[in-house]
């Protein structure tokens, strides 16, 4: 599973890469997660506010922060 957390370095971009790891340490998953900062490569997902969260490609939240019980529920649909 590869999971990208979307965003140039604010608290909530933080906030949501400490939900991802909490998701998958709850359950149990492995996945490699990345943190994007560049601007231009975040453009490529065509989101509109950060923080944005993509699994395997999927952007699954943008502009919000999700619950860890959201992210998992993402996690989980894999």
């Amino acid at each position: 599973m590869d999971i990208k957390v979307l965003g140039m370095g604010c608290a909530r971009c933080h906030d949501l890469e400490e939900r991802v790891h909490r998701a998958l340490d709850d359950l149990g998953a492995a996945a490699e997660v990345e943190k994007v900062e560049d601007i231009q490569k975040i453009m490529t997902y065509r989101i509109m506010a950060t923080p944005g969260l993509v699994i395997d490609g999927v952007v699954k939240s943008a502009g919000r922060l999700p619950s860890v019980e959201e992210i998992k529920n993402w996690l989980q649909e894999k």
